[in-house]
């Protein structure tokens, strides 16, 4: 007689737990912190131009102190939080932030480009590691499979804090009255010293903020099946591959550094664009903006239901081909239709940076931690273009958008054939 075997239907794999809940809403928090910092970034850029008459290119060297940053702190915050863990981890981030923040002050006092540039690598230096920590952070609040879902909605609110960034910007230093008199200060000053002073509050809230014991979901053997287990023997085990043996980590993150050069030269020079190929003031500009940044975070939604159907490798491929044609848009400065196309860059730029960093740090097992400190440090990317684009922009600000078109490029390839695990 044949026996009959039970039939299992997989069980569907939870976003999280019940238990992680409060930590994953407050490391979701820290996503939107550092977005208003970068953002701010791009609104000093023009405010520096107006007060501090430097050129485009100049001004562009904002980028490079803040993702240079990333350079520098990416695997020492790593190694940080190996040593001492996440909470600890953020802690360091964030008093990072708030000493930077604070700095802006004397900066400020000195009317001095190359003391804001410090001030805003000190600071940066605390975004990189709230970077390095919240993302393999976040993909440990839960099963391995849906990190990509986890990290995707974390970053909306990464993309809800690069619309409050401009916003910020835009009321309180591009549309003073004095916005554009030669070495007045006193709003950035005013502003990064309220900013340095919720940060630190924060800080020590997060203090009280008690973390559950974590199973990291990527700590798991390399040698591991998808069932869940190794079937050989102990002896069986592979010797564990070096970081950049995996070459769906070594692609992505060229697909990462590419991702955020591009990111920093779009951003840095939005506002210039607006003011000088559509013809707006520099705070209507601003205003724009933050639509831009709404329209991001909109993409970091849309992006993370339609992973529920689309393999998110699929959709990053996707949304990088749109943006190579965005920004061929963009560089034939055609009045609104590049504008609106410079607008919906965002939207496909949406889920770039989360999904890279999820489909690089899978199936890499104990070697996670370290593999999410150097990903970090590819948004030094973004310390690149800004002064690349602005050399462009300084002659023509459509010709720039020209060379994003490189990044998204690879993006997409990387997204249809390097992410896969080997």
């Amino acid at each position: 007689m044949q026996s009959t075997a039970a039939i299992s239907t997989p069980a569907k794999v939870p976003f999280t737990e019940k238990k992680y809940i409060p930590t994953l809403i407050f490391v979701s928090s820290l996503f939107m912190l550092w977005a208003i910092a970068i953002t701010m970034g791009d609104v000093l850029n023009k405010h520096f131009q107006n007060v501090l008459s430097v050129s485009k290119a100049q001004s562009g060297l904002v980028q490079f102190s803040i993702f240079g940053a990333y350079a520098v702190m990416g695997i020492p915050a790593g190694l940080f939080m190996k040593r001492f863990g996440y909470k600890r981890g953020v802690q360091l981030g964030l008093g990072l932030y708030a000493l930077g923040a604070f700095l802006f002050v004397p900066a400020a006092n000195a009317g001095s480009f190359t003391f804001f540039r410090g001030a805003l690598f000190i600071l940066a230096c605390g975004l990189a590691t709230l970077e390095a920590v919240a993302h393999p952070f976040m993909a440990a609040l839960g099963p391995e499979k849906t990190s990509d879902q986890r990290l995707n909605f974390a970053q909306s609110f990464n993309g809800l804090g690069a619309v409050v960034g401009p916003l910020l910007g835009s009321y309180f230093i591009l549309s003073g009255a004095r916005s554009h008199v030669a070495g007045d200060l006193t709003s950035v000053k005013s502003l990064y010293l309220a900013i340095g002073s919720v940060i630190l509050v924060i800080a020590v809230a997060f203090s009280f903020v008690k973390v559950p014991p974590l199973q990291d979901a990527h700590a798991a053997l390399p040698a591991e099946t998808e069932a869940g287990f190794y079937s050989g023997t102990a002896e069986e085990v592979p010797q564990a591959k070096g970081l950049f043996q995996h070459s769906h980590f070594k692609w992505a993150w060229l697909a990462q550094f590419l991702n955020v050069a591009a990111q920093g030269g779009t951003w840095a020079f939005f506002i210039n664009y607006g003011v000088e190929k559509m013809h707006f003031t520099d705070k209507v500009a601003a205003g724009y903006f933050s639509l831009f940044m709404v329209l991001m975070m909109s993409g970091r939604f849309v992006g993370t239901f339609l992973m529920r159907y689309i393999a998110p490798n699929k959709l990053l491929a996707a949304f990088a081909l749109a943006n190579v044609g965005m920004c061929l848009l963009v560089a034939q400065s055609w009045g609104w239709p590049s504008f609106i196309a410079l607008l919906l860059i965002n939207f496909f730029f949406s889920i770039m940076f989360p999904t890279i960093f999820s489909l690089g740090i899978k199936e890499l097992g104990p070697q996670t931690q370290q593999a999410s400190s150097i990903l970090v440090m590819a948004v030094a990317g973004g310390a690149v273009f800004p002064y690349l684009m602005g050399k462009i922009a300084n002659h023509d600000i459509g010709a720039a958008y020209y060379l994003p078109i490189i990044c998204y490029a690879f993006i997409a390839l990387f997204g249809a054939r390097l992410y896969r695990v080997r």
